[in-house]
Parts: structure tokens; sequence; C-alpha cells
């Protein structure tokens, strides 16, 4: 009887019974066939009757591990690992497994140390490279991230996931030039892969490169035409370049894709505002923000600048307005907001929702500025000539800004300081200042 051999025969709750005439080796062969052949399941029954036979093959529990994680069982692949490390605690492929499936859990900190320890033992291994720098990505620690996979590329410098990691941590980091280079060079080894047109395209919008980023864009929908970040960001861009027409059709795919998707909302409601449709706008801007729940002085006129010369004159302040990208406080769609119902008529309106613009986000010149305007609309003057110095402060080029204040301010009875603000306006390039200096400043 000791020399009878064993067979597998049957299944008792899952694990193999070994009967006769195979042994542990034998079995642990079996599982490596059919976890090459995909066959998970079987390969998890095979391994676990070698262990019934052999229970201190640390190569059985690795084994079995692996195909548990595949079977997305990565608690009990942990388990198996730790049996696999107690045995030999030097193999790095079995850290490596340990990091991958602690990472599937979201125990990021702890897969780390197991891809530390995997390169400690194999410093040339640049699977550990990479998965390394993808748990530190997830970390927010880009730098290191970076310098992981940039040890990835030293090791397989044609390998485009490396490439493409590397680029999006440059990106994390502002550093839009490093990661152009990356992603062109990952389109040059692999010319079909979406992601990484809208990665470039992403860099391009930060760099304002805002047809190069059409392109990119256009190129990842090729490839990808499910993609609705990608017609996002490609309707920001031709909103951008005033193509505001092309921005409504891409931001209507964004909401055809993902109905509540708030930028999206938020998108076509600036795109409705400059095309003349504010009545839709506002009902878009509206939805942006239920998506995502997320005063004044006595008006004094002197001299030759009465109240309608100073209106009629602000009023012609030339809007070059952009479409801003769409922050998590959504300060944005309560400022694309304000701009319609200004437009409307609803000043006071329009001012409530600069007022929420500003709440959320403290440091939005353009908001502040529109406040001013309508402020000063109102006659608030007082109030206006606030706005615009905070939009200065936050903006010291604001041409627009020193041209408006310098109006009021010359309205007030305040010739120098307002004479004074719109020679800086020409000289930061609003060039209509100099007809208002010429008739009143002189």
């Amino acid at each position: 009887m000791n020399s009878k051999r064993w067979v597998l025969v049957a299944l008792l709750g899952g694990l193999a019974i070994p009967t006769t005439a195979q042994s542990a080796q034998e079995f642990f062969d079996q599982g490596v066939t059919r976890s090459r052949a995909q066959d998970y399941a079987g390969a998890l029954q095979a391994f676990s009757a070698a262990l019934t036979l052999s229970p201190d093959n640390a190569a059985c529990y690795y084994n079995r591990g692996l195909a548990k994680a595949n079977l997305r069982d990565h608690r009990g692949a942990v388990i198996d690992y730790d049996h696999a490390l107690e045995l030999n605690p030097r193999d790095a492929q079995a850290y490596l497994a340990r990091g991958e499936s602690k990472s599937k859990q979201g125990d990021s900190r702890a897969a780390v140390l197991d891809y530390n320890r995997a390169i400690e033992l194999a410093p040339d291994n640049a699977a550990a490279y990479y998965s390394r720098g993808l748990v530190r990505t997830k970390l927010d620690n880009y730098r290191a991230a970076l310098q992981d996979f940039s040890d990835l590329l030293k090791l397989t410098p044609d390998n485009v996931q490396g490439y493409y990691s590397r680029g999006l941590c440059k990106s994390k980091l502002d550093d839009y030039d490093g990661a152009l280079t990356d992603y062109t060079r990952a389109i040059e080894l692999s010319p079909k892969f979406a992601k990484v047109y809208a990665a470039r395209g992403y860099a391009q919008v930060k760099k304002a490169n805002y047809k190069a980023a059409l392109a990119d864009y256009t190129k990842a929908l090729e490839l990808a035409p499910e993609d609705a970040e990608a017609y996002y960001h490609r309707g920001f861009s031709k909103s951008q370049l005033d193509d505001h027409k092309g921005a409504l059709a891409d931001f209507d795919q964004v909401l055809s894709l993902d109905a509540q998707n708030a930028a999206a909302y938020y998108g076509r409601g600036f795109a409705k505002t400059r095309l003349g449709n504010p009545k839709e706008a506002m009902q878009d801007l509206t939805r942006a923000i239920e998506l995502n729940n997320a005063t004044g002085g006595k008006p004094v006129y002197v001299g030759k600048m009465t109240r309608e010369a100073l209106d009629k004159l602000r009023n012609a302040v030339q809007d070059r307005s952009r479409i801003a990208e769409f922050s998590d406080e959504r300060a944005e769609a309560f400022y694309a907001r304000g701009l319609n119902k200004s437009g409307s008529g609803d000043e006071r309106g329009a001012i409530a929702d600069y007022n929420k613009a500003i709440e959320l986000n403290p440091i939005y010149a353009e908001a502040y500025f529109n406040r001013g305007l309508t402020r000063s609309q109102i006659g608030d003057q007082v109030g206006a000539i606030q706005d615009c110095s905070n939009a200065i402060k936050l903006k010291p080029q604001y041409a627009e800004a020193f041209y408006v204040r310098g109006l009021i301010r010359y309205s007030q009875g305040d010739d120098n300081g307002g004479c004074l603000d719109l020679s800086k306006a020409g000289e930061l390039g609003y060039t209509a200042a100099y007809a208002v200096i010429r008739d009143y400043c002189n």
C-alpha cells in the first residue's frame, strides 16, 4: 500500500482529492499547464492536490496564489504568497506578486514595501519598477513614480507603457514639455494607442496649444470613439479656438455617453452663451451646478464723464472671456451663468452667481472683474472699483480691469488716477483706452 501513487478523481468542497498514480510533481506540472491555458480554476485544484502531498512546496503556494489572483481572489492569493515567502524569503517574484494583490485590494503602502523588497532582491526586474511606479502614482508620489518609470526605461528602452506612464507623471508635475516628449515617443512605438493621443492632447491644452490638442483628441477619438473625456477636452479646445458650434457638438456627444457629466453641461452652457442662446445656456449651467452640490457707495459723476458716457464706454469692453477648466468646486459654472444673467438684464442674479463663484474660488480674477462691471451697471461704483482692484491684484496684466477702473475713477472725479489706469490698459494692449485718453485726459 505504501508504494501506491495518487490520482485526481473527485472534487470535495472545491478541493482536489488525490488518489492513485500521480505525484506532487505531476500535479504541479498539471497546474502549470492549466494556468498557461488560462484554466485557473483547474490550475488551483491541481496545485491544491500537489500541496496535499507536498505541504512545504514554496513554488506550489506561489503558483496557486497566481491562480487565485487571476480568479480575482486577491485575499486568498496573499495568504498563499505569505506561505511561499515563509518557505523561501528570497523569492523576488513572490514579493512582486504579493504586491500586485495588495495593490488590487487598495493597500498601496503595503504593496510598495513588497515592490521595494522585490527590487532589492532582483534589481533588474523591470516589472517591479513598473508596478511600484503605478502604485506610487496612486499615492500621489509622482516624483518617485517618475524615477521608477525612468529605471524601467533603462532596462526596457522601447517600453510603450513606460513612456506613457512617465509622461503622465511629468504632466502631474507640470512638466508638460517633458510629457510631450514621452507621449510622442510612445506614439512612435505604438501608433494606435488611443490613450497616449488623449494624454498628449491634454498636455497641449495645458500649454495652450489648442490646435495641436484638437488634432490629438481627434486621433484619439478615431481609435476610441466612445471616450467621453476625449470629446470633452476636444470641445474645450474648440471653444478656446472660438469654434463654439464645434464645441457644442462635442459636449452634446459627451452627454450622450454620460448624461451626468457636469463639466459637459458647463462647457455646453458656455458654448450656448457665446452662440447667443442665453436661456438654454442658463439651463445647462444650472444643471452643472445641481449635479455637483456639490455693496456699494452713492454714484457721483464729475466733469465730462456722465453716467451715460460711463455706461457706453464700459459696456464696450471687448469680451475676451474663454472657457476655463471645470473644477470640482464648480465656480466656473456659477461664473458663466452670471455672464448669461447679466446679458439678460438680471444684474442682481448675476451678482449672486459671481458671489458664489468667488466664494468657491477666491482667486477667480474674471469673476471679480465681471462682478465689478455688473456692480457699476447698477450704480455701485465703489464696489466696482474694489472688484477691479482685486482682479488686478490676482492678474497684474489684466488690461480690461485697468480700463474699467480708470473709467470709473475718472467718472468719480479722480482724473489723475483714472487716466493713469487708462494709460496702463493701453500699455497692456487694450488699445480702446487711447481713444478715451484722447477725449478725457488731455
